[in-house]
């Protein structure tokens, strides 16, 4: 209730400041005038002197919504009531809180305009206050002269501060949206890496359950024990798919701790991959050259789901006459794979999703590999990738 009452009270300005213009007026009205001039014969009437007053405090009312024209029309009442000879305290300090309010709230140019006005009139207050003996001209001129500029500099520490706390909040908010950005860009990036991931996993087991299904179907009549074959292939197939989908899709769930535990297949799961394709009637030949280097895992997870995109490709496209070779060569710079095979040419084609060659391009240049698809000269389809193995070093 409080806080609310507060903000409603600091949004209403011209409230706020008739507010703290109300007690210069009152005490304003309260003095009876003086002269300021002591060679004159008498002082001004008292509605004069009350119009003077009120015509020095009532425009403060505005001055943090037009604080120059309020200090431009303080200064020109100022400027007669010095004409006439008399001074309005403490109305007259209304000139002060303008050329503060200026000061803090218009540029420093108009700053400077004010500061300079308000000195002119500080010199012509001097002068009317010191005619009678001119030998206290400068001491009255540097006592004026000394609040004006402490309320100018006063005004300027105050524009400067609202200046720096106001470039700290476009900080603060530039740093949000930074890393709102920066939230929404990894968003993105692991949106497309569960995508890359569902397509190998879904992709290459589908397709294994799918030619095992069918080989099944043809032997169901004339051989039942190599249907059955198929059909706990199938079977294992089907649970490794569902194990690996739990476990893909666990790293979403938060609030399961179990998730996620089964380590990522890397170089010691290619021998099973390969079992598996073979098991599903594709003849692979798996060649292996010189001894793995040091990988990290994210590199041993890109080496594997390029095998098994290139085979799942070859299992759905090359025909069932085709035959595959897998040939790793393992240096000390990089891992080079060749997945070729002797089908009918087409296995580049994926499922028309868009995460079949195009992922495995993404996978592989994140480690700034590269890799090359294309039908072979003398028949089938091939898939040539080159992995580095170490990190690039920062610029």
């Amino acid at each position: 209730m409080a806080t609310g009452l507060w903000e409603w009270w600091r949004g209403r300005r011209t409230l706020v400041d008739a507010a703290f213009a109300a007690p210069i007026l009152l005490l304003g009205l309260l003095q009876t005038p003086f002269v300021a001039d002591g060679s004159l014969a008498r002082a001004p009437s008292l509605p004069v002197y009350l119009a003077f007053t009120v015509a020095l405090t009532v425009p403060l009312a505005w001055r943090r919504r037009w604080p120059r024209a309020v200090f431009a029309v303080l200064a020109l009442v100022g400027f007669t009531q010095w004409c006439a000879g008399f001074l309005s305290f403490p109305a007259d300090l209304s000139l002060l809180v303008a050329l503060y309010t200026v000061t803090a709230y218009s540029s420093p140019n108009w700053g400077v305009a004010s500061v300079l006005t308000a000195q002119f009139g500080a010199v012509l207050l001097a002068v009317r206050m010191t005619r009678v003996d001119w030998s206290h001209f400068a001491q009255g001129l540097l006592t004026v002269s000394a609040v004006v500029f402490g309320v100018w500099i006063l005004g300027v520490y105050m524009r400067t501060r609202r200046e720096y706390l106001r470039s700290v909040e476009d900080r603060a908010a530039r740093l949000e949206r930074e890393r709102d950005a920066e939230v929404s860009m990894a968003r993105s990036a692991e949106r497309a890496r569960i995508a890359r991931e569902l397509h190998d996993v879904v992709a290459h087991n589908v397709s294994v359950i799918v030619v095992q299904a069918d080989g099944a179907a043809y032997a169901l009549d004339t051989d039942p024990g190599r249907a059955r074959q198929a059909l706990g292939a199938i079977s294992d197939t089907g649970r490794l798919a569902l194990t690996e989908m739990r476990r893909l899709l666990g790293v979403l769930r938060e609030d399961d701790a179990s998730a996620g535990t089964r380590p990522q297949p890397g170089l010691g799961q290619l021998g099973e991959l390969v079992g598996s394709v073979r098991e599903a009637g594709l003849p692979v030949e798996l060649e292996v050259g010189g001894d793995p280097p040091a990988m990290s895992q994210g590199r041993q997870l890109t080496v594997y789901r390029v095998v098994q995109e290139a085979l799942t490709n070859t299992l759905k496209h090359a025909g069932p006459s085709a035959a595959a070779r897998v040939r790793l060569r393992y240096a000390a710079d990089a891992v080079e794979i060749l997945v070729s095979d002797d089908g009918r040419g087409a296995a580049a084609n994926d499922d028309g999703r868009g995460h079949g060659l195009p992922g495995m391009r993404e996978r592989v240049a994140v480690y700034g590999g590269e890799v090359r698809a294309a039908p072979r000269s003398g028949g089938g389809f091939e898939v040539a990738a080159r992995i580095p193995v170490r990190e690039e070093s920062a610029p």
